[in-house]
């Protein structure tokens, strides 16, 4: 079975269509090859170091907030501090 987990996009290399992305505040690199048109502040779904599409801030957080009540997925030490849509 794969999963795909939201992360939000903070950082974006044009140059190589790589982008940083944060999930529980760690930082990770995940290819932007499978998706046209993503931006710094988007949410996307990343399995095996690849983004596989956009989704909302909505879908993205009622999903985060699902695997963190399974244990899955510590908070971010800034979540509540965030503006909305970027980091605090």
């Amino acid at each position: 079975m794969c999963l795909a987990i939201p992360a939000r996009i903070v950082e974006i290399d044009a140059a190589t269509d790589i982008a940083q992305v944060s999930l529980g505040g760690v930082r990770k690199e995940v290819s932007l090859a499978l998706v046209n048109d993503a931006r710094v502040g988007d949410y996307v779904l990343i399995h095996v170091g690849y983004a596989l599409n956009k989704l909302s801030e909505e879908e993205a957080e009622k999903t985060l907030a699902l695997i963190r009540e399974m244990g899955l997925l510590e908070e971010e030490a800034t979540h509540n501090a965030a503006t909305p849509g970027g980091e605090a």
